[in-house]
């Protein structure tokens, strides 16, 4: 009978080999400390986001569709995931409270990105390869900057995109609804609620490995 620690164990290998889905969720900036010109702004916003995104987060993780965190490093080129969680989480911080809201999973993905874009200079794209994924839901923030420059790139790179309304803020509902607007327009991104996607991630199976030749 196999034991708790060696059913961790298989997950855990499970994991980190990466499930293929074609569909993933890609959640930008939430680990944020808010603390710039106009992020006072987005807090009440941002709070309102998290009651829908944690949520929906969780029930793509029941489903098996891969979530990854595409995060900010705030300049800090030394910085690892934990780093940038513990800045933004420490008592005072206008952010804390959404970054601790949303703290990424065990089995989640994370990526540090350099600019607004979630696919330049990063990861991502080879990431998205391994998982066999073509399809991105889209939340986080800011709706009308990192969300908005991250579908721009996306559609270059000719995934399926689909932006949660709910699950994205910005400093004013006007910066908010233009940017949406303008994904559907330019770019035909489908923009929704959260309750209105039902996660189910078609997987993908493994490239068969070629057997081992007799010497």
């Amino acid at each position: 009978m196999a034991t708790q620690q060696g059913r961790t164990r298989k997950a855990r290998k499970r994991t980190s080999s990466g499930q293929r889905s074609d569909t993933a969720l890609l959640i930008i900036d939430v680990i944020n400390d808010l603390e710039f010109p106009g992020g006072e702004a987005v807090l009440p916003w941002a709070l309102r986001m998290v009651k829908r995104l944690g949520p929906f987060a969780a029930s793509m993780r029941r489903a098996g569709v891969p979530v990854i965190y595409v995060n900010d490093n705030f300049g800090y080129w030394r910085s690892n995931f934990r780093d940038i969680y513990t800045h933004c989480t420490r008592p005072g911080i206008r952010g804390r409270d959404v970054a601790r809201a949303l703290k990424p999973q065990p089995d989640d993905y994370f990526i540090l990105k350099p600019k607004h874009s979630a696919f330049f200079a990063t990861s991502l794209v080879p990431l998205l390869d391994h998982l066999g994924t073509k399809k991105l839901i889209l939340a986080g923030l800011a709706t009308n900057l990192c969300i908005f420059f991250s579908a721009h790139d996306a559609h270059m790179h000719e995934y399926k995109l689909t932006v949660l309304s709910d699950c994205c803020a910005a400093e004013s509902d006007e910066d908010h609804d233009l940017a949406l607007s303008q994904l559907q327009r330019f770019l035909h991104v489908h923009v929704c609620r959260s309750d209105q996607v039902h996660p189910r991630a078609k997987r993908r199976r493994p490239t068969a490995r070629r057997p081992k030749t007799a010497k």
